[in-house]
């Protein structure tokens, strides 16, 4: 059993995100906050590229630009989904009691994001426990983000090859994974914020290592694709 030092919670999760971080926190926030939005800023900037070649006619040079912001969502959702699970981790082995807010399902467009938000909401009003509510909503969150990877990798790769199925749905649907997962961001710094709030100082070290082993990259599996018969959707 590890020693467990007493969080520090603040009052709310509007007054940790107002509230100063001594500066090794500080650090630790700063550095992650600025890793993460790089990669988002990267990632979305490569999708609306290949959304705007599609809707000027460019077909081609679209589908080879969405391959690219595949990659590019990896490159977000490995550290995103990596930092969550070391705020779940870290909360669990060490008894960290951060302050948590539910989620809102209105803030989501996919179908399940909105699902999963919803039963995170739903759940967070009958678990008593700040704990057990900060320890949900970060696996929820985490859950979430991996799905949406999954999902985007999978429809960019799809177009990429030329896969004749209702694309005009495919595009509609990346764009909102792709809003989905910035809302995941948004979500997931903010509770960056109140864990640290929380986090006594001496376990800054070991919640960055754990950042760091989380974050690994993981081996992209290939995905075994199904048979199945689709309409073609001739409007590209």
């Amino acid at each position: 059993m590890s020693d467990r030092v007493p969080s520090l919670r603040g009052t709310s999760v509007k007054h940790d995100w107002c509230a100063w971080l001594p500066q090794e926190k500080a650090t630790v926030f700063y550095n992650q906050v600025q890793h993460l939005e790089a990669n988002y800023a990267m990632f979305s900037v490569s999708l609306n590229e290949a959304i705007e070649l599609r809707l000027g006619g460019r077909l081609a040079q679209a589908h080879q630009t969405v391959e690219i912001s595949g990659d590019l969502c990896r490159l977000l959702t490995e550290p995103l989904a990596g930092m969550l699970r070391a705020l779940c981790e870290h909360a669990k082995h060490y008894g960290t009691v951060p302050n948590t807010a539910p989620l809102d399902p209105a803030n989501f467009q996919g179908l399940k994001s909105q699902r999963s938000a919803r039963l995170s909401s739903l759940l967070n009003r009958v678990l008593l426990s700040h704990r057990m509510q900060f320890l949900h909503k970060v696996s929820a969150l985490g859950e979430m983000v991996e799905d949406l990877e999954r999902d985007f990798c999978r429809a960019a790769s799809d177009l990429a090859e030329g896969t004749p199925w209702n694309r005009r749905s495919v595009w509609d649907a990346m764009d909102a994974g792709h809003y989905d997962l910035n809302t995941c961001l948004r979500e997931a710094i903010v509770l960056l914020k109140s864990f640290l709030i929380a986090l006594p100082e001496d376990q800054i070290a070991a919640f960055q290592n754990s950042v760091r082993v989380q974050s690994a990259p993981r081996e992209v599996e290939t995905p075994v694709r199904q048979v199945v018969i689709r309409i073609a959707d001739r409007a590209g």
